[in-house]
């Protein structure tokens, strides 16, 4: 009898929270449910979401973006997050633009149902950061974005009026914008030297004549350019009009007439009657160009009632119980402490962050899961490793039918091909904010999936960093067919940084550092060879194709640390690796060859210079 007591007592805080839960779900649905008004909804979406109309005075939104690029702009690692959105109309004028910066963890986008429905009469910026007199760069200017607006240059003064600078690195994407009356610099020429940058992403976007500058790497596709001034080591177009034509490695051109296959990401806005809705855009394949050209990009409209908006103090257990009764799930700007995963169960289910909503997962789970179903859409995250190591961060289909499906030949997984599901501006990274570890960054076992700007960060900087502090062994490990990757940026991570066991996979631009601080040759070796190469793609496979990847070397150690391949691959005929090239940054040690034993040696004797392959084999 005592047992049965105690037993029957023990499940009594279980059923409580059981309850508790589900009473919370209630409310909270409910609330969501009820969000269609604007008020209820600039409610929903919290205090960190600022909707501007442009019945407001300039004066007022300047003051409210200033106050918060203010913030922002230095604000590397803190836990703000802000979503500034702009409804259908225009602000500023010749009289009075309005001129802001874009900080740190700061997303800027229109509400309107094309970019020409928004128009910013002045200057939305990204300068360097100078930390000395003479160290002006933005070799640090991630986690930021712009989008669905057109952007009218005009205002300030000096050098600063001459263009619209997106001074930027990674997880910086500008999607959807249309800039017209002065050029589109990506370097900051008017600050101090050196004004160094290192990589970015633009879709879907029409703009003048670009001023690449000190970008070392950039990918732009399904865009429209008025030219683009110059390549550092790897500049990929696909589907851009006004691209430069192909020419690696001088310059260092890689120029696709179209992108395979490619979907714009969701995007909130508001029609004519001031109710709000997302839009799907539709998947495209073999395009170029802007999908706005014509008209409205083609696709379909959710409403705002059919997603479940979640805020950072929502029960975990809440947000699955919503994504269990079918709805989609927009999450607001923030920081999520996850005891349990994030599960997406259904098709075409879309899970939209604002202002960079980042997951971190408290109990080594991953932060999110996605059953191998179509069309799911994950899109504007940032996914933190956890202290207790994850064995991965994301995972799209289940490992463990992988597994079972690869060794005995069984097709557990679905073809995806007509539909698949996509990742596009999430970003990860182990340490940096927050000491964490995790062994994959990013797992994909289903078919046919679409990574469209994914960066995964090893932190080389900032909190709980060291080779046995914040551990990790690869940022992507594809074990699906048929998966593309559309601008993948990995890097440092203590293995292989892309691991590639599926077939016919696809990855057009690609950049990574190798980790910056093995301790040791000992340390940092698959056993075989010296270091591990950056990009592996499996001996199983038997199709891959590859377009303009840049690996580079920078171990800080002082250590004499060999990388005996930055790349390897099956040498096999549907292999084939097209412009890839290693730089010798900065540091010790070097990259022997390129690709499986061909290419020159990147070391301090040709430090700063590209080591190219134009075709392998």
């Amino acid at each position: 009898m005592k047992n049965k007591t105690n037993a029957s007592l023990s499940a009594r805080p279980a059923f409580a929270r059981l309850v508790g839960t589900l009473l919370l779900a209630i409310a909270a649905l409910s609330a969501s449910a009820n969000a269609q008004s604007p008020a209820d909804l600039a409610s929903q979406l919290g205090p960190n979401v600022y909707i501007f109309d442009p019945g407001m005075s300039t004066s007022q939104i300047q003051a409210t973006v200033d106050s918060i690029a203010n913030q922002q702009v230095s604000n590397q690692f803190g836990t703000q997050r802000y979503a500034l959105l702009f409804k259908p109309g225009t602000y500023g004028s010749a009289a009075t633009p309005l001129d802001f910066q874009v900080g740190y963890y700061t997303e800027v986008a229109g509400l309107g149902a094309s970019p020409a429905d928004v128009t910013i009469n002045g200057h939305v910026d990204v300068y360097n950061q100078c930390f000395a007199a003479d160290n002006c760069i933005a070799l640090d200017n991630f986690w930021r974005s712009l989008s669905n607006l057109t952007i009218n240059v005009m205002g300030l003064s000096g050098c600063q009026s001459s263009a619209d600078f997106w001074a930027v690195s990674q997880a910086a994407p500008m999607r959807r914008v249309n800039i017209t009356g002065a050029n589109l610099s990506l370097q900051d020429y008017c600050s101090a030297g050196p004004q160094f940058a290192s990589g970015g992403f633009i879709a879907d976007s029409q703009t003048g004549f670009v001023i690449n500058g000190s970008q070392q790497q950039f990918y732009v596709r399904n865009s429209s350019v008025g030219g683009w001034s110059n390549g550092v080591w790897n500049q990929v177009f696909t589907g851009v009009v006004g691209a430069p034509a192909q020419s690696y490695p001088s310059p260092t051109y890689t120029t696709l007439p179209s992108t395979p296959v490619s979907r714009e990401r969701p995007f909130l806005y508001t029609d004519a009657n001031g109710n709000y809705s997302v839009f799907v855009p539709t998947l495209q394949k073999n395009s170029s160009g802007v999908s706005w050209s014509s008209g409205n990009t083609p696709g379909r409209s959710k409403s705002i009632n059919d997603f479940f908006i979640a805020k950072p103090t929502t029960n975990v257990e809440v947000i699955n119980l919503a994504l269990l009764l079918g709805k989609n799930l927009i999450l607001t700007p923030g920081v999520y402490q996850l005891k349990d995963s994030i599960r997406v169960l259904y098709p075409n289910t879309i899970v939209m962050g604002l202002g960079f909503a980042t997951l971190v997962p408290q109990t080594g789970r991953p932060a999110l899961t996605v059953t191998d179903v179509d069309g799911v859409q994950i899109t504007g995250l940032i996914v933190d490793a956890g202290p207790i190591n994850s064995s991965t961060l994301v995972q799209l289909g289940n490992s463990r039918l992988r597994s079972l499906a690869d060794r005995f030949g069984i097709n557990l997984f679905g073809n995806h091909a007509s539909n698949p599901s996509s990742l596009s501006d999430v970003f990860f990274r182990i340490g940096g904010a927050t000491a964490g570890s995790a062994t994959t960054s990013l797992e994909i076992n289903s078919n046919d999936v679409l990574l469209d700007d994914i960066w995964a960060w090893r932190a080389d900087h900032g909190a709980g960093v060291g080779w046995i502090i914040n551990t990790a062994d690869h940022g992507l490990v594809v074990n699906g067919d048929d998966v593309t990757a559309l601008g993948l940026f990995v890097e440092h991570y203590q293995k292989e940084q892309v691991l590639w066991n599926g077939n016919g996979g696809e990855t057009i631009f690609y950049q990574s550092e190798l980790p910056y601080d093995p301790p040791s040759q000992n340390a940092w070796t698959d056993g075989k060879a010296n270091g591990y190469p950056s990009y592996v793609v499996s001996n199983s496979a038997t199709t891959h194709q590859a377009y303009g990847f840049g690996i580079y070397s920078f171990f800080n150690q002082g250590i004499n640390i060999i990388e005996d391949n930055a790349m390897t691959v099956p040498t096999t005929k549907g292999i084939q690796i097209n412009d890839v090239g290693t730089v010798f940054l900065n540091g010790s040690g070097q990259i022997t060859h390129v690709i499986n034993g061909q290419g020159t040696t990147a070391s301090v004797a040709n430090g700063g210079s590209l080591n190219p392959v134009v075709l392998y084999p």
